[in-house]
């Protein structure tokens, strides 16, 4: 039997040099936390697919222990099974012993990633984008820019009627089609860095713009400074801030996700504020725990738990503190009679950042609306990052399931809080939803639009 280290780690020495990596970052607290009692079994949406135990979080923490314990080498199945979980953490207020999957999770691929031999097409790729694109906003920018013009041009028409989209795989066209209008002018560019208040201002809160929420997703940030002003808060809009590194932690690029996260403390650090405010599920989960991923850093762990106790979701800050208008029966909807939506969760959102109620709350304030309760709204769409594009097939399956409850609603408006769940359930409407009569939209932005309405 291994004796184990004053770091409480088995005393081995691993041949394999990705064993011996994964030893030094996983924290084996955690692992041996895992009770192996079963309550993840049903929360996590590919053991509800496959029903095979590694495809769950109790069957990926065995895995992960039996590396550190050196009963097994971390060959590829290994390698791919720690990659095919989507990390929505549903496991995590299932598992009664509050075992951090999220984290185990991203240390095994922060592992991974340290002896990765990718093709070099995918190398490529990858530093183009966690280290070409997604640290820099100037670039973000010009992407968006690129791409406004592919759509705005007649260029996008012209590559679809070609047929040149063929030439990818069915889930990039799917996507493509579905994009949203970009744009090169983020929320700083329209708005400015200071918002008033409307009224009274309650407090001053600093808004956490994003990447690609800048980009594919400008006009949700404005409405989200503009529904925050309406509601009594004034916004200041750091202009130095960047990507959030959500996707880089997720993806096994521990180092980038932690070099961005010092960037944004110290966009954030002279703002006076009292809440950080956050309208993306994926990225506000990664902020509130700024505080863990900085906690071996002594120059910014102190700003990190500063940093992370004030951010909050928009939807929760209004909830609970803002002063909204009453939302007022119009003559229009009085004849036609109540516009029927319904929600799906951002599993960020509701299983890290604990404010699965609040956008339910809000929407229920809407005059003239039915919510209408989508069975399982909790469980995954299937989208997770990028997961639908590096894992099409199990993200497809997922979002057909999903899209069979939606249908159910009968929803004229499907609403959500984070982008990559809007695009997904985009998707989905589009290839699965039933007639044409469903919009996905943002919580944020179709809360701003009642108000626009009574504003006219």
């Amino acid at each position: 039997m291994a004796t184990l280290t004053p770091m409480g780690k088995p005393n081995i020495e691993h041949a394999n040099p990705l064993a011996r990596t994964m030893l030094a970052k996983l924290d084996y607290d955690q692992l041996t936390n895992c009770m192996r009692c079963g309550f993840c079994l049903p929360a996590c949406p590919t053991f509800r697919e496959t029903g095979l135990e590694p495809e769950s979080p109790r069957g990926r923490i065995a895995l992960m222990k039996a590396v550190a314990d050196g009963l097994m080498d971390p060959d590829q199945v290994f390698q791919d099974q720690m990659n095919h979980c989507l990390g929505c953490r549903a496991c995590e207020p299932a598992c009664p012993a509050d075992v951090k999957y999220g984290q185990l999770i991203e240390q095994a691929r922060d592992a991974i990633e340290d002896h990765a031999e990718h093709p070099a097409a995918v190398k490529g790729l990858r530093k183009l984008a966690f280290k070409g694109v997604f640290p820099h906003q100037s670039r973000m920018k010009w992407v968006g820019r690129s791409l406004a013009a592919y759509q705005k041009s007649g260029l996008r028409s012209i590559v679809r009627g070609s047929g040149l989209m063929k030439l990818f795989p069915a889930h990039m066209r799917d996507m493509e089609r579905i994009l949203p209008d970009a744009s090169g002018k983020g929320v700083v560019e329209r708005v400015g860095t200071l918002y008033p208040a409307k009224g009274e201002k309650i407090a001053t809160v600093a808004l956490f713009r994003g990447c690609i929420m800048d980009v594919m997703f400008a006009e949700t940030n404005v409405n989200t400074v503009k529904l925050l002003a309406e509601a009594g808060f004034e916004v200041v809009i750091p202009s130095e801030q960047g990507c959030c590194g959500a996707l880089h932690a997720h993806s096994g690029e521990m180092e980038q996700a932690r070099a961005l996260a010092r960037a944004n403390l110290d966009a954030f650090k002279a703002a006076d504020v009292s809440y950080i405010v956050s309208n993306a599920g994926g990225c506000g989960a990664l902020l509130v725990e700024y505080d863990h991923l900085l906690s071996e850093d002594p120059e910014y762990r102190e700003l990190a738990a500063w940093f992370a106790s004030r951010v909050i979701d928009v939807s929760r800050l209004l909830a609970e503190q803002g002063r909204l208008p009453v939302f007022e029966e119009t003559d229009e909807h009085a004849s036609t009679g109540p516009i029927r939506i319904t929600y799906q969760d951002s599993c960020h959102l509701r299983n890290v950042m604990k404010s699965g109620d609040a956008p339910r709350k809000l929407m229920r304030q809407v005059a003239n609306v039915s919510f209408i309760e989508m069975k399982e709204a909790d469980r995954c769409c299937g989208s997770a990052g990028i997961y639908n594009l590096t894992h099409p097939e199990m993200a497809g399956q997922i979002l057909e399931h999903k899209m069979e409850h939606a249908n159910d609603t009968g929803a004229r408006y499907l609403l959500t809080s984070n982008p990559g769940c809007l695009l997904q359930m985009k998707a989905g409407v589009e290839k699965h939803g039933a007639g044409e009569q469903m919009e996905v939209k943002h919580v944020v932005d179709f809360l701003y639009e009642r108000i626009a309405e009574r504003q006219e």
